[in-house]
């Protein structure tokens, strides 16, 4: 289903200017975006030189929002494609005040055109479309592309984080990721990682409610 254009979208934008980074759409071409470097400087965006974890595809921003109330000594980046749910994730940490908040408008593979090698010490994958394995693979956000992004950017102790109500995306991101190289472990089978158990998403929680089994994982470089 097509998501209705929000009304006021250009004005409620420009009044939530402080809440995200701005990127380039002159190169559409991802090979050649990335090749065309517009590396983001964190310490003057955000005003410190706290660690950075980005939320990809963050949604209305649920997630990142109470986590970087938990967490205000580190700083957080949403990254979603649609504007509409871009526009409601800023909307809402303004609304909280959070300074350790920032939203980029764009897909995640073009995250290597504007974070450094190394910068990022963890990437969240939070209920991501799992999309049909076999003609759409490419496009599931634990895809090896996308490992290769993620790989990039993360700093060489950082961390995937995964959680899906879908057990063969689960089963799928597991696999592949070990494939890739990665050490990976079910996050519900781990003793540690309380706080991503603790901090329930929007899709998380209507899934709790209709009983629904969430799956999770955590892969390390």
């Amino acid at each position: 289903m097509r998501m209705r254009r929000k009304k006021h979208l250009k004005e409620r934008i420009d009044n939530i200017k402080d809440f995200f980074l701005v990127i380039q759409r002159d190169i559409t071409n991802v090979n050649e975006a990335i090749k065309d470097k517009k590396i983001i400087d964190f310490e003057k965006e955000f005003g410190n030189s706290n660690p950075v974890e980005v939320d990809v595809g963050c949604g209305k921003g649920g997630f990142i929002t109470e986590l970087a109330i938990k967490n205000p000594d580190k700083n957080y980046i949403g990254v979603e494609m649609m504007e509409n749910i871009f526009l409601l994730a800023a909307e809402k940490a303004q609304k909280l005040n959070l300074k350790n908040v920032k939203f980029m408008n764009t897909g995640a593979e073009y995250l290597p055109r504007y974070f450094d090698k190394g910068s990022i010490k963890s990437v969240y994958l939070n209920f991501s479309p799992p999309y049909p394995p076999k003609s759409y693979s490419n496009r599931r956000l634990s895809n090896p592309r996308f490992l290769q992004v993620y790989d990039y950017i993360l700093e060489d102790t950082g961390r995937i984080f995964q959680k899906t109500d879908d057990k063969d995306f689960y089963q799928y991101s597991f696999e592949t990721m070990l494939t890739y190289g990665l050490k990976v472990e079910d996050l519900y089978e781990s003793c540690d990682y309380g706080f991503y158990k603790e901090i329930i998403t929007e899709y998380e929680s209507k899934f709790r409610l209709l009983d629904m089994p969430i799956y999770g994982l955590v892969a390390k470089k």
